[in-house]
């Protein structure tokens, strides 16, 4: 599973958003980027997760961070979700798992003891120069901005 830990290089990813826009992490040189990744959009965990990053954004542009959704959902999905609950960061649509595979959040989960491979939800905090600066595996949805921001 998440092999990247804290002061390792984060990939250099390239993905596209709700609306086909690209996002690199060279295009976030000089800003923080906090890189959430939800196992699917429009789920009660993944919209509360969004929600709580959502309502505490203005103290995250404060602190010169910069936020990205990442889910294998399509850019329709991910519009959708965008949409309806007005999300002011982009969505990566992530249908070929490159984002994700490149992050190492990809692997077995177990729910209602089915064993099936889908997307382990997990944060990267990403300094200015591109490093990890903390990876969050335990994330709690309702109150993430507050385990990011350390609030």
């Amino acid at each position: 599973m998440t092999t990247l830990k804290k002061g390792d290089q984060a990939p250099a990813f390239s993905g596209v958003d709700q609306e086909g826009k690209t996002h690199q992490l060279v295009d976030y040189a000089g800003k923080k980027l906090v890189v959430f990744f939800y196992p699917k959009a429009n789920t009660p965990g993944c919209t509360a997760e969004a929600c709580d990053l959502r309502d505490n954004f203005a103290k995250f542009e404060a602190q010169n961070y910069a936020l990205l959704g990442v889910s294998a959902d399509s850019a329709k999905a991910q519009a959708k979700f965008k949409d309806k609950y007005e999300f002011p960061f982009p969505l990566l649509a992530d249908e070929d798992k490159s984002v994700i595979e490149a992050f190492g959040v990809w692997g077995p989960k177990k729910f209602m003891g089915k064993e099936y491979d889908g997307i382990h939800r997990t944060t990267f905090i990403i300094d200015e120069k591109g490093f990890i600066e903390e990876v969050i595996t335990d994330v709690k949805t309702k109150v993430h901005a507050s385990q990011v921001l350390k609030m």
